[in-house]
């Protein structure tokens, strides 16, 4: 039992052995702490700590007496053990006593820590994040883990169950490959946390290898469909406008639903721009927007007020399919596409890719090059479109 006090409490805390008469007649040997003391087996408080040390009340045989002179000796000695434990500051080393709080901390769960975490995230990234520690949970089995059970091959077991595990939606299929991404990038976000605040010794963060990412399927309209599109009418004039603003700025749905006039401003001699904190990373971002751009807001409304009052994600996932059907588009298009679109027409424009990954707001160009091998595939298609023969 290890036992720790604050070190205010320590100068005035005590300890003292105590019987209680158990109705099997038999004397309990015990000791009481006060001021309470945290115990880290049990992460709780408490003033009793029970030796399973016993006593003969009337010793009928030399043998029982020998009993209770043993056991009333090493309560003894227990006791002097746990003063010693509660003034270490005065007996033990430097060493010593960090040896002593990383047995604490690693006492302490782990699961909680990630659940913590979790909980300091916001909208569809707490989703994201609830549903990562879903699959820990279903992982450790109903188990509780320990910071100090954390290890290299845990945390690579637990990658493999992601790559085999299925989907929590019912539908019976396998997670995605960027899916498990997704979900084992947050437990290593945690580890990354965890060592920096010294909970674990050990960067085991660093010693995992990562799910590698797979190139999924990016959709997106060439700029002769764009104009197409536009020059399409569309049964609601919200829809039009955010669609179009998206296409010319990158911007994701969240971050057009929530954008408020105050977030809009305007530089003289350099133009429109819009500050506003992401709602996916949550990372703050200024982006520089083109006249035709702002021309899509209309007029200007009250500081805290919405750039788009009304707008409905099922108005856009019901309209959007017919309005592309009607301008002759086949492809299958959501919103987010038209940030795609814009990535790739800035790429194939002449934009160099760093450029387009900080207007998208990525934090690593690995993000945006995916954009780059769809150009490069466009090249390559170019190759057998002039031929000789």
């Amino acid at each position: 039992m290890i036992l720790y006090l604050m070190q205010e409490e320590m100068k005035k805390s005590n300890v003292t052995l105590r019987e209680k008469v158990l109705a099997s007649g038999r004397i309990s040997l015990y000791l009481d702490f006060y001021p309470p003391i945290f115990n880290a087996e049990t992460n709780e408080y408490t003033r009793r700590e029970f030796l399973k040390l016993y006593l003969f009340v009337k010793p009928k045989n030399q043998i029982e007496k020998i009993t209770n002179i043993e056991n009333q000796r090493i309560a003894e000695l227990i006791l002097i053990r746990r003063l010693n434990e509660l003034r270490k500051d005065d007996i033990y080393s430097e060493f010593e006593k960090e040896q002593l709080e990383i047995q604490k901390i690693g006492k302490t769960s782990f699961l909680k820590y990630f659940k913590d975490q979790a909980e300091k995230r916001k909208g569809s990234n707490y989703q994201i994040w609830d549903t990562a520690i879903a699959h820990f949970e279903a992982f450790l089995a109903g188990k509780d883990v320990c910071f100090k059970d954390i290890t290299v091959i845990f945390i690579e077991d637990f990658r493999d169950y992601l790559l085999n595990t299925k989907s929590r939606r019912g539908t019976g299929k396998k997670l995605t490959r960027n899916t498990a991404l997704s979900y084992h990038n947050k437990i290593k976000s945690t580890l990354r946390k965890a060592y920096k605040e010294g909970k674990i010794r050990t960067d085991i963060n660093a010693g995992v290898d990562s799910i590698k990412e797979q190139e999924s399927q990016r959709n997106f309209l060439t700029i002769e469909e764009a104009r197409r599109l536009f020059s399409t009418p569309c049964s609601k004039d919200i829809v039009y406008r955010i669609s179009k603003f998206s296409l010319l700025t990158g911007n994701r749905y969240s971050d057009i639903a929530k954008l408020e006039w105050s977030e809009i401003e305007h530089i003289e001699n350099d133009g429109y721009y819009i500050r506003f904190k992401q709602k996916k990373t949550e990372g703050l971002q200024t982006m520089p927007i083109s006249d035709e751009a702002y021309e899509i807001f209309g007029k200007r409304g009250k500081p805290n007020q919405k750039v788009f009052p009304g707008l409905k994600k099922w108005d856009v996932d019901r309209i959007l399919p017919v309005w592309l059907a009607h301008a002759g588009i086949i492809k299958h298009i959501t919103f987010h596409c038209f940030r795609h679109s814009y990535a790739t027409l800035q790429l194939s424009a002449g934009t160099d890719i760093f450029t387009v990954s900080k207007m998208l707001g990525h934090k690593n160009v690995k993000t945006t090059q995916i954009y780059a091998h769809i150009i490069d595939q466009r090249k390559r298609d170019t190759t057998v479109r002039i031929s000789l023969k």
